[in-house]
């Protein structure tokens, strides 16, 4: 049986059954419920994404103009 390998060495798109199960687990093994969570996940994050990519960009722009200013 082969191991699975160490978590520094994994990349981050590896997903292990384990890791599987857990979220069939977490749904109750409903398949239908389980790929709805994982795209209501992944939607959250997306939208964390851009709103982080708005304030730093916002952040940004205040810095470039306090600098040009002084």
């Amino acid at each position: 049986m082969p191991s699975e390998p160490a978590p520094a060495e994994r990349s981050p798109f590896d997903v292990s059954d384990t890791e599987i199960d857990a979220a069939l687990t977490a749904c109750d093994g409903d398949p239908r419920a389980t790929i709805r969570a994982l795209l209501v996940g992944q939607a959250y994050l997306e939208h964390q994404i851009s709103r982080l990519k708005a304030d730093a960009s916002a952040g940004f722009r205040r810095r470039r103009c306090s600098q040009a200013e002084g």
